[in-house]
């Protein structure tokens, strides 16, 4: 990696990414593109403004933007989406714009920019999807996998991970839970029963890496993680529950890809969560 830029640069993946190229030395060159300059700001505060960092304000929905950021970039992580399902159940042509029409400019600029290679962050939730999240996230894994074939040699080299939340991000269950119980011993839940996927932030960061390492062009990466009950997550957290009931956007069980199912996976034990929240 001589020059990389991230898009969705200043979110929770593309922070633990960028500390680990810094504090490794892996890259003398790392764009931040992001649309929020307060994030960046603080951003560029956590790290001391190293040197090595640069900062883009823009949008995925910008293509001249976009064009203009990857200038000299020979790797590109395109982790930039509108990721709430509740957000997409109300705003579905939201959803597009960015996830959609975002994915085709992230496409078309690092072609114009002749980057070398692209890696999409995907999720679990793209695989039979059921929310405009999904739906949008699988329609642009298509477009990274068939872009392989529609620029060939000459293009850049596209791939895909695809993966469930990571634990501890920003939005997701474990920290809103934690800042529930500050001032209540009682969480919502949707379904105790609902079972999700368990990510580390490190583990997110080596699949990306490992992805960099060995990708071909085409490749759709999906790792083995073991999975929680939501129940168990709250009993490991000391919580009582108020039950809310799953709407008809969320899946109670979600799946990596045929045959990998958070209900089939291996089952994290109460006592294993409460050891990883005390890590995390």
């Amino acid at each position: 990696m001589k020059s990389v830029l991230i898009t969705g640069g200043t979110g929770f993946f593309a922070n633990e990414f960028v500390s680990h190229l810094l504090k490794h030395d892996i890259c003398p060159r790392v764009c931040i593109f992001s649309r929020d300059e307060h994030k960046q700001a603080v951003m560029r505060q956590k790290f001391n403004n190293d040197p090595r960092l640069r900062f883009f304000i823009g949008d995925v929905r910008d293509v001249k933007r976009l064009r203009t950021a990857m200038a000299g970039v020979d790797l590109v992580i395109h982790a930039a989406a509108l990721k709430r399902i509740e957000v997409g159940r109300y705003n579905p042509t939201e959803m597009v714009n960015t996830n959609v029409i975002g994915a085709m400019n992230v496409i078309e600029a690092s072609t114009n920019a002749k980057v070398s290679r692209v890696v999409f962050l995907s999720t679990d939730k793209a695989y039979q999807p059921i929310s405009a999240y999904g739906q949008s996230k699988a329609l642009a894994e298509t477009m990274f996998i068939a872009a392989n074939e529609v620029f060939g040699e000459h293009g850049p080299k596209f791939s895909v991970t695809r993966y469930g939340n990571i634990a501890n991000s920003t939005g997701s269950v474990i920290p809103l839970w934690r800042e529930a119980l500050k001032t209540s011993d009682t969480v919502q839940v949707t379904d105790p029963d609902c079972t999700r996927f368990y990510m580390t932030a490190v583990q997110a960061v080596d699949l990306v890496l490992t992805t960099i390492r060995d990708m071909q062009g085409g490749e759709l990466v999906i790792p083995t993680l073991p999975a929680y009950r939501l129940g168990d997550l709250a009993e490991a957290m000391g919580a009582k529950m108020e039950i809310t009931g799953l709407p008809d956007w969320e899946k109670k069980h979600e799946s990596m890809n045929d045959g990998n199912s958070s209900d089939k996976a291996r089952r994290m034990t109460v006592e294993e969560l409460r050891c990883a929240l005390a890590a995390a």
